[in-house]
């Protein structure tokens, strides 16, 4: 009876804490930067984080040893195939808010309300958004999880961008500790049942 009643409370436990991870809504898309262009010298990296709860996108960048000076950055999305190609901006017109210009090293780290139309191109908003804040941020995120959205950033010694990268998605941890849970369960209900 024991061992029922700590089995059941277990159970109880995992489904609550399964409840609770349900609602964590963050994505998380990370990458290296690296040179975009032949005789580019920058390296960095990229961490992209979306709460679809919020519709907030946090941006973390740190980057060194470029060959001109930043000039702008921005996420460039969809391309047509993954990992390559170029397009367009769509987020944000101009540069990225408060990113560090006239540097050749730096860091940046930006929270973007993606519930504002001035958080993307109006060009990105009409091509991939079908006219809709809403329909732009679900074509960015879809661009994201497909590999054909990229960050860049951009110099005086190369306009078109110096160092860039396609940020990928990184598996969440709380998935992996669900799923260890779910196994643990099934274990001690099996051990349980050989007991009784």
């Amino acid at each position: 009876m024991r061992t029922r009643s700590w089995q059941s409370c277990f159970l109880a436990a995992t489904l609550s804490l399964a409840s609770t991870l349900a609602s964590a809504t963050v994505y998380t898309y990370a990458a290296d930067l690296g040179p975009e262009a032949p005789g580019a010298t920058g390296s960095g990296i990229v961490k992209l984080k979306f709460d679809d709860a919020t519709n907030d996108l946090s941006i973390y960048a740190g980057f060194a040893g470029l060959s001109g000076v930043t000039t702008v950055a921005h996420i460039h999305c969809c391309t047509a195939a993954a990992g390559t190609g170029t397009v367009g901006v769509a987020v944000t017109p101009g540069t990225l808010p408060g990113f560090p210009g006239g540097v050749s090293a730096g860091a940046y780290s930006a929270l973007i309300d993606l519930d504002l139309a001035t958080s993307f191109t109006a060009a990105f908003v009409n091509n991939f958004g079908g006219g809709t804040v809403a329909g732009a941020r679900t074509a960015l995120f879809a661009g994201l999880d497909a590999g054909t959205a990229y960050f860049n950033i951009h110099t005086n010694a190369f306009p078109g961008g110096e160092i860039r990268a396609f940020p990928e998605r990184v598996p969440e941890p709380a998935s992996l500790l669900l799923g260890a849970m779910g196994i643990g369960a099934l274990v001690l209900t099996r051990c349980g049942r050989r007991r009784l």
